[in-house]
């Protein structure tokens, strides 16, 4: 490996190789602590042709790689195990943008927030939005098939790409940065990086969907008593305003756990509800939007859908109500063992999911305490089974309890991983619940795209 790292150096300069340990540290653990690694030298190219050349003397050396972004994945398949770790965070470049095309062309490591300013000042929308948006990239988020709170009106990140360059397992460039909705030429290739979690090729630039920027915008913050009735509202809301493009829920633990280790955070409802619900609305025009949605909202609260609901009367209100969702992971996290899922389910079947998934956990531990919160807009819901308050942390039996969980989603209709991907943490459980056929498919085209498994060997198959 050192003359592996003399020869890269060589090719990418002083700049683009690290082999210290201390300079490693920072990119073989994720920030929950959960995952470690370790790597004889990380590659830090700033070009498609460096990414491409790197891949090659990794070839040359036998060596296997494994690719990473932000890091701020939640399944470890960005974490080294031994593979040489290439980093894009040097490829940071806007390309282009193409406003009369509603597109942007933008390196894999360029970072969300970054690329979501810069549609901003075209006057356009790049609408994904999720917490990590300072840190995560656009190549990471393509290759995990990113979701985040907008899903319901934009869809997930494979809605969002027009085309894609990655460098492939031999080292050829994949050349696909196409600005077209309309492309039937074939297989459409782009759609084999998305949501592959670097198994296929390395990622390097992308071309993205952009959209007209919104001229109003409302954020309501409500009670529920239950997940049908938040259904029921979801419904509602649709209809009635046409306008509705993010649809949050947080079950009442989930809050006040929140309130409680977020010093940041207040609850606005006091305590109403069984579910808070947070809506986002926008539109064109404000024209008409406000009274549509204080219409249907007084229509909820007879139908017995909502509890109070409050509209945020400026910019400083629509942060705190996003901040109490968003810094949900940050509340639970210091509450003691716990088992966290990513699972997803047709919205038909959200409260069937929560009300078997928390029936089972309370049969299997008495007492446990149930973070549930999530897009419910989609059917994507963040479950947490949190140990009960004074028990033994070494008797909770969180891998029995995720199996579990896992069997009551797909027995809906519904997946392990909705936004998070498999990466090596899951891989085990995929194997269990994917269906043989897809596996198969999957399989082959590993098989075929990277026949001596150079990328990110361990991600996703066992």
């Amino acid at each position: 490996m050192t003359d592996l790292a003399t020869k890269i150096a060589a090719r990418l300069g002083p700049k683009g190789v690290v082999t210290e340990n201390a300079d490693l540290a920072p990119f073989l653990s994720e920030w929950r602590g959960r995952f470690s690694g370790k790597t004889p030298l990380a590659a830090l190219p700033a070009t498609t042709e460096e990414v491409a050349d790197v891949v090659r003397l990794c070839i040359e050396a036998g060596a296997k790689i494994t690719t990473q972004g932000g890091n701020t994945g939640l399944v470890g398949g960005q974490i080294p195990d031994g593979e040489v770790l290439i980093s894009l965070r040097r490829m940071n470049r806007i390309r282009e943008i193409d406003a009369a095309n509603d597109s942007l062309t933008a390196d894999a490591g360029v970072v969300l927030k970054v690329v979501q300013e810069a549609a901003r000042e075209s006057n356009r929308l790049f609408p994904l939005s999720l917490a990590s948006e300072d840190s995560a990239t656009i190549g990471g988020l393509i290759s995990t098939n990113a979701g985040g709170v907008h899903v319901l009106r934009y869809g997930m990140m494979r809605d969002l790409v027009l085309g894609i360059e990655a460098v492939l397992p031999d080292g050829r460039i994949f050349s696909g940065l196409k600005g077209l909705r309309k492309d039937n030429t074939g297989y459409d290739l782009k759609q084999l990086f998305i949501g592959a979690e670097g198994t296929l090729g390395i990622v390097t630039a992308a071309t993205l969907k952009l959209f007209p920027r919104p001229a109003a915008r409302e954020v309501v913050l409500l009670a529920t008593p239950s997940a049908e009735r938040a259904l029921a509202l979801l419904h509602r809301m649709k209809a009635a305003t046409g306008a509705v493009s993010a649809f949050e829920v947080m079950n009442r633990l989930s809050v006040e756990v929140t309130v409680k280790n977020v010093p940041s955070v207040r609850d606005p409802l006091q305590g109403a509800g069984a579910i808070a619900v947070l809506i986002e609305f926008e539109a064109a025009h404000a024209e008409g939007m406000r009274d549509a949605i204080e219409t249907a909202l007084a229509a909820a609260i007879e139908a017995g859908e909502a509890e109070t609901a409050l509209i945020a009367e400026n910019a400083g209100q629509m942060r705190d109500f996003w901040a109490l969702r968003e810094l949900i992971s940050a509340g639970h996290k210091p509450e003691g063992t716990q088992v966290n899922h990513d699972v997803s389910v047709p919205v038909s079947q959200t409260p069937a999911f929560l009300a078997r998934a928390n029936a089972a956990m309370e049969a299997r531990v008495p007492g446990a305490r149930i973070v549930a919160f999530g897009h419910m807009g989609d059917g994507n819901f963040h479950y947490t089974v949190m140990q009960p308050l004074g028990s033994d942390a070494a008797a909770f039996p969180g891998a029995a309890l995720t199996q579990t969980v896992y069997e009551i989603a797909t027995a809906l209709g519904g997946s392990i991983s909705a936004e998070h991907g498999i990466g090596v943490a899951r891989r085990s459980d995929l194997a269990r619940f994917k269906d043989p056929e897809s596996m198969t498919l999957m399989r082959t085209l590993k098989r075929a795209i990277d026949p001596n498994n150079v990328m990110n060997p361990r991600a996703m198959f066992e």
